[in-house]
């Protein structure tokens, strides 16, 4: 794809981007749902290094929400159970309203009223997966994510919430993951990428207050937030995560595509300037190819 090329511009030191999307584009359906059919999505196109291996920050944030989606899915845990602060649960510490602060172990609000972005809240995630299944948290991400879907160069060495390393390569696998989804039933998907908790006025990291501050479970949603990380022309749908090493990783079911870009510059305002830009020219590359 002639757009990933836009990364060679970019003002970075290193940086891979790749496109996973169903060959035909076929996979929005009217009812807003995605058809499953037997092909997997495809790696549409690649362009840097896949293979180098980038900290992905808060893009750790997905694969912590997805080995948490499949505990539910196993029984392991439940997301009205009690975890985090007092009346918090576990879907509140999915959604980040769980009250707790941006990186401490400190109640700022009542779950379930405010939108407080919260690396801490995902730590107290992970600690509660540990508490329950009896498996440290490293090791249950590897054995539920990471080794099902053959992403051998990805680990998580220290926080749940932002200190998980991966490669582009790995991370087209996970993208192939969430717009065909086989470790999740596709109902749980949805679930966890339609807005929880409606309403919630926010900060989105680098881009300032959002009323609302959509977030499904572990997965920012777009909806109709501006300014935003992703392009013009990506649907509301659209579902992921960036992180401050200057990473990101999103889904547009309308478009039936995914989209990861890691680099090894800090987000700034050079990302606020590239990424919208890099989102727009992958989406009307593929909107070209399926008209012709």
């Amino acid at each position: 794809m002639d757009s990933l090329r836009m990364i060679e511009n970019w003002p970075v030191p290193t940086a891979a981007a790749a496109v996973v999307a169903q060959a035909d584009g076929s996979g929005a359906a009217e009812d807003g749902k995605t058809s499953r059919g037997a092909a997997r999505p495809v790696v549409a196109g690649s362009h840097g290094p896949a293979d180098h291996r980038f900290p992905l920050a808060s893009v750790t944030k997905p694969l912590t929400a997805y080995a948490t989606l499949i505990a539910v899915e196993e029984g392991a845990v439940e997301l009205d159970e009690p975890a985090g602060p007092a009346g918090s649960t576990v879907r509140h510490l999915l959604a980040h309203t769980s009250g707790l602060a941006f990186d401490e172990d400190r109640p700022m609000a009542e779950p379930g009223t405010r939108r407080l972005y919260s690396n801490a809240g995902f730590e107290a995630l992970g600690d509660h997966l540990a508490k329950v299944t009896e498996i440290p948290f490293p090791q249950y991400l590897h054995e539920a994510v990471l080794e099902p879907l053959g992403m051998t160069s990805t680990e998580l060495p220290g926080s749940p919430a932002k200190d998980a390393l991966s490669t582009v390569g790995d991370l087209t696998r996970f993208a192939a993951e969430l717009l065909s989804p086989r470790l999740l039933s596709p109902q749980t998907l949805r679930d966890a990428t339609t807005v929880a908790f409606p309403g919630l006025r926010g900060v989105l990291p680098g881009y300032g207050g959002q009323s609302p501050n959509d977030w499904g479970l572990g997965f920012e949603i777009r909806d109709g937030k501006s300014p935003h990380w992703t392009g013009a022309s990506s649907s509301p749908r659209t579902f992921g995560h960036f992180g401050q090493s200057g990473t990101f990783l999103w889904v547009d079911p309308e478009a039936d595509a995914a989209c990861v870009a890691l680099t090894d510059r800090d987000f700034g305002q050079w990302a606020v300037e590239a990424w919208p830009q890099f989102t727009d020219a992958v989406l009307a590359e593929l909107r070209e190819r399926r008209a012709g």
